[in-house]
Parts: C-alpha cells; structure tokens; sequence
C-alpha cells in the first residue's frame, strides 16, 4: 500500500483528535553494554497478550535513547503514580544522566525502578514492528510486582494529570470530619471575629495536596456573602500558601511549578513562604480600595467547585488563579501606614503537628491604619488557638 503523506492541518488535527483519548504514562528503563542507565518516557504503553505475557510501547524512529535501548539485555517499564510528573518531566528534557536527583533501585534484571512508581515489569524485546514514524515494539514480561498502589499519572489533551475515581472522592467528606468538628466548635469566636472587623472570616482544611475545602464561614452584616471564593478550591499559589509553607521542599517546588503558564514569577511565592514560616500569617494587599482584584480567582474557583474538569480546563484555572492582580509580596506592616488589605490568612496546627486548617479574613475595611491590621492579626491569633484547642478535643474524642 503507497504511503500517504500527510499535510501540516491534517497533523495537527490527528493530533487535536487523539489527543482527547487519555493515555497512561510510563518510564522505559535500562542498562547498556557499558553500563549507563537510559529511560525513555513513553506514553504509548499497553498490554498485549496473556500468553505469552507480552506488552507493547512505541517510541518514534528518532528516539536516539531507544537506539541504545536495543541493545540492552533487559528493559523495565515503570508504570509512574500522579505524583510523579516532575520525575517523569525530568528524565524525559535531559539527554544524558537521566537519573540524577530522581530516586531509583535496581530491579532483579538489573534496570532502573523508579522508587514510587506503581508498578514494573522486567522484560526482553521480543519483535520490533515497522509503523510509520514509529516501531512497535513487543516486549515478553519476565517478571512484575506492584509496589505503590496510587492513582496513575495520565497524559490528556497535551498535559499530564491524574486520574482519581468516584470512590477516592467519596472518601472526603469523611477524611475532614475532624476539620468540620472543630471548625464548628469555634463557631462562636469565628462569628464574632467576622462581626468586629465587619469581613468574612472563613476555615479552611487541605482536603488533599491539590485541594482545599471551606468548612466553616461567617460574614459581618452589610458583606457580601455571593463575593467568597467557591468551597472547593485547587491548592495552586498563591491558594494554599498558609499549608504549603510547613511541607517539606519538594512539595513546595510541586506548588510552584503549578503555575506553569500563568504571567506572575514564582519568587513571590517562595518569599511568602518564607514570610508565613517566620510570622505566623500571610497577607495580601489590593491594587486600590475597593478593586475587583479578586473577581477573576473567585471566577476561577467556582468553576473548579462546577464538576470534573479536563486537564485543559484545570490548566486554564491555574493560569487563571495563578493572574490575579492582588499584591502577595510579603512586607512587615508599619502602624502608621494605610493599607487596602486583600486577604489575611494564619495557619492552624493540628494534633499531629501538621498545618493543616486555615483561618482566613476577606472582604475587610479599607484604606485602614497598619495598627488596625496588626490588632486583626492579634484578635485572629485568638481564634486560631481555639481551633487548635477544639482540634485536639476532637481527635482524642
């Protein structure tokens, strides 16, 4: 059969097409004659035969990794968790020590594991197929374990993501009932707060390291209760600062590297890290009294809370999240100054050491004196004792 050749529009929208059918992502791994490691991401992945136990990835022709992979005794087919898409970016943009920085042990062939993958499977090249700019390659599975039941990591729509079922989700609810408990138990002193600043004071718990959850709020009369963020919002800087800054640095580099494709730099958020850490609160500031600063990130928010969204439309979000205008350079307030505070937010410690609550003022006064923004802080610092406090109770009851 003559081979069609194919134009610029008709390969662009093959890959528009296929690119809205999800693929797994997986790490080809191996050692060569002189002993180098080689990894190859792949996202071509698949199971082929029982019997025999063959499986199957297709690199492209130009793959110089899978040139020198054909001369490997064995090769390893990593199966990488949602968790892993730093790992999986690292080793895919270097062209030489593809393992350096990434943790790794060798499997009983010899071949690199990736130590949280999911899974692996030794295997030998048992045929090579010619397909266009690609071969298939069919590989006879040797030996195989599953080491790190998570959620896959998936390439979908041109991004990475990962995939979390019904039953995962249904497992939240019960996951922060401690949270609940003892943000209601503060009740009182969170009611009271928001009446005496005359703003929205809300508590907020990491539902998962991409999620926050608002499991209490309570707004001053005369504030506007429809102008709050949405009670689900994703964990992308600057949201989620006031939980992030305790984690240790990989995760924080996780966080950072959300905002891939958004227009602020990250050092503004690496700062305000290490603002909250020293501090004890975080704070943003307005352009002007009374900006609309927030409209886009509560926009943003709103339609994550709407349902399941594609990797694309998460990408947006972030991007979107990731434009706001509100101020989050950290700076010490001085008393005599005016400030048109956006946000303040002040981690809360749980049982376990952890920060995982947040207590969160909004929507306050404006063009207010920095002495009056500090006495805030001090009054919120009280709340956030009783939350520690009714915390504690909760989990020992």
């Amino acid at each position: 059969m003559p081979h069609t050749v194919t134009t610029e529009e008709t390969q662009r929208t093959f890959r528009e097409v296929t690119g809205h059918y999800p693929t797994g992502v997986a790490v080809v791994t191996g050692t060569d004659p002189t002993g180098e490691l080689l990894a190859l991401v792949v996202g071509t992945f698949s199971s082929v035969s029982l019997d025999p136990p063959l499986v199957s990835f297709m690199p492209m022709k130009t793959s110089r990794t899978f040139a020198r992979m054909q001369d490997c005794s064995s090769l390893c087919i990593n199966i990488v968790g949602g968790d892993q898409e730093r790992e999986v970016m690292s080793i895919a943009q270097r062209w030489e020590n593809k393992f350096a920085g990434i943790d790794w042990y060798a499997s009983p062939n010899g071949s690199p594991v990736l130590t949280d993958a999911i899974g692996w499977m030794d295997t030998t090249i048992w045929k090579t197929v010619d397909a266009g700019d690609h071969w298939i390659v069919l590989c006879e599975v040797q030996d195989m374990a599953i080491t790190n039941p998570v959620s896959p990591l998936i390439f979908f729509q041109g991004g990475y993501g990962s995939f979390v079922c019904t039953s995962l989700l249904a497992r939240m609810d019960h996951e922060i009932l401690p949270a609940i408990h003892a943000a209601h138990a503060a009740r009182a002193e969170v009611d009271a707060l928001a009446a005496e600043i005359g703003c929205e004071v809300s508590v907020l718990t990491a539902v998962s390291a991409d999620e926050m959850a608002t499991v209490l709020s309570a707004t001053a009369p005369g504030v506007d209760r429809d102008a709050a963020l949405a009670q689900r919002i994703p964990i992308v800087p600057p949201i989620g600062d006031s939980y992030v800054f305790a984690l240790p640095e990989a995760d924080q580099n996780r966080w950072i590297d959300k905002l891939k494709g958004a227009d602020k730099g990250t050092q503004v958020h690496r700062d305000r890290l290490d603002f909250i850490r020293e501090h004890g609160y975080g704070i943003s500031f307005l352009p002007a009294a009374g900006s609309d600063a927030y409209t886009e990130m509560r926009q943003a928010t709103k339609q994550y809370e709407s349902g399941r969204l594609t990797p694309r439309q998460e990408r947006e979000i972030r991007a979107q999240i990731g434009r706001t205008s509100v101020d989050y350079r950290p700076q010490v307030l001085d008393d005599t100054g005016t400030y048109n505070v956006g946000s303040v937010v002040l981690p809360v410690r749980d049982p376990s050491g952890r920060h995982t609550l947040t207590l969160r003022l909004a929507q306050v006064p404006q063009n207010v004196p920095g002495r009056l923004v500090s006495d805030w802080i001090r009054r919120s610092r009280a709340v956030v004792a009783v939350l520690e406090s009714a915390r504690g109770s909760s989990t020992a009851g």
